[in-house]
């Protein structure tokens, strides 16, 4: 092949200085139909770029659901560990209080249950990083109905009801409280 063959094409798991390839740059410019025309040519779906993001992760971050969706439906996993805290899509959307993100990665089989190197899962992380107020209710509410454990501890030894009752967050309190935390 010479040099006019080759010209415009690119192979999709090519990578810049960021490790980023153009799964990445897709996802973080929501380009939904890219997506699913990198997955067709072969691009590797669940690669992770310096900041240890994938596209599950950079769309739950940017609550970006569409793009959630279509990275998921392109091949993308929901149960990736990425960040540089060894967590999930999952948490990070649970501290942002992003609640139909936290659904839709719970219906794509996200771990409910990890716990990252800051010893927090999800739904600590919906206390802790959390405001107490309806969109970080509503995340807990969605991990405890999905199964999450409401008693494992931080590393401190602390469970999520102590840490909403410690916040003042009383009607979180009593979500994770119904749900049998102690």
């Amino acid at each position: 092949m010479n040099h006019s063959e080759t010209r415009g094409r690119h192979d999709p798991g090519s990578v810049d200085r960021n490790l980023r390839t153009a799964v990445h740059i897709a996802a973080f410019s929501s380009h939904e139909d890219v997506i699913a025309a990198l997955a067709a040519a072969g691009a590797d779906m669940n690669t992770l770029e310096r900041g240890l993001y994938d596209a599950v992760t950079i769309a739950s971050v940017a609550d970006d659901l569409d793009m959630l969706n279509a990275a998921l439906a392109a091949g993308n996993r929901a149960d990736l560990m990425t960040s540089i805290y060894d967590g999930t899509a999952l948490i990070a959307a649970a501290h942002l209080g992003y609640a139909e993100v936290v659904q839709t990665l719970i219906d794509g089989g996200a771990p409910l249950d990890h716990v990252n190197n800051l010893g927090w899962t999800a739904l600590i992380e919906s206390v802790v990083l959390g405001d107490g107020g309806p969109a970080h209710r509503q995340t807990a509410k969605n991990l405890l109905d999905a199964g999450a454990d409401p008693n494992i501890p931080d590393r401190n030894g602390h469970t999520p009801l102590q840490l909403a009752r410690q916040r003042g967050y009383d009607e979180m309190a009593k979500l994770i409280a119904a749900a049998g935390g102690n």
